[in-house]
């Protein structure tokens, strides 16, 4: 009977040794902090500003658009098919152009300054960009294309020779009206008003809507070619999107929404 007592006793310990060892992993694992897999962005930013001034050449501390080495490109999807439709504006630029300015210019070159913009790295409240395209210049590598249904599809006229036409019928404008910092990227958030004509409306009366899109900036470098002269670049990286039935564009051969992608390139030579 004794032995029967012990019996039960060491029982019971060993069970009661159990249910105290489970308890208290029970307390540890409560206190078990989770391990962070995802850390969350810290943006590392500069204090670089980069100001256009009269540009002047030869003047470092002003920063010129390098045209050749800058593009503003387009794509849509292709309708009824996977593809896309892709093509670029030969003729751009970093202009406010009022009413005064909407006009034809007899030229090859920019026909206004390029100095409508201002760029500080640490306080997008004061960066700003206002440019332009000119909607005939739209260039898809296919020259029938670009003559013929591009013309007509986006309500334009024919490239006429040695003319820079910044006419209403021809040009499509943007303005920001608000840059923050983008708190996932060291880029930012834009909010800007797109301008253009109306496709069916006569007399031609221009169209705004306000758009949000990202802008991305691409580091001040030092740069050097052979023997010339050393050099500073730098870049910014406008996308965003619009629907062009907003600007009352019928063509069923595209999509409701068009991507913008402006990568223009700065020097300061």
């Amino acid at each position: 009977m004794k032995l029967l007592s012990n019996k039960n006793l060491l029982i019971l310990m060993i069970l009661v040794s159990g249910y105290a060892y489970i308890a208290s992993c029970t307390r540890n694992d409560s206190l078990i902090v989770p391990i962070q897999l995802t850390k969350p962005f810290v943006a590392t930013r500069g204090t670089n500003v980069h100001l256009p001034g009269s540009l002047t050449a030869g003047n470092t501390a002003e920063w010129k658009v390098d045209k050749a080495h800058s593009s503003v490109l387009w794509s849509t999807n292709y309708v009824g098919a996977a593809g896309l439709l892709t093509g670029r504006f030969n003729q751009f630029g970093l202009h406010n152009v009022i009413d005064a300015e909407m006009t034809s210019y007899t030229t090859t070159g920019q026909p206004l300054k390029d100095t409508s913009w201002a760029f500080y790295e640490n306080e997008p409240g004061k960066t700003y960009l206002n440019g332009y395209v000119q909607i005939n210049q739209s260039n898809t590598g296919e020259p029938g294309r670009d003559a013929g249904c591009n013309v007509t599809g986006m309500g334009t006229v024919a490239i006429v020779p040695g003319t820079q036409n910044l006419n209403p019928v021809n040009l499509a404008k943007i303005k920001t009206t608000k840059i923050e910092f983008d708190p996932a990227s060291n880029g930012y958030i834009v909010t800007l008003d797109l301008t253009w004509h109306g496709y069916v409306q006569s007399p031609i009366t221009m169209i705004t809507k306000t758009i949000v899109g990202k802008l991305s900036y691409v580091p001040k470098k030092r740069v050097q070619f052979g023997t010339a002269a050393a050099y500073d670049v730098f870049g910014l990286q406008l996308k965003f999107s619009f629907n062009c039935r907003e600007f009352g564009i019928i063509s069923t051969s595209i999509a409701d929404n068009i991507d913008i992608e402006c990568n223009m390139n700065f020097n300061n030579k």
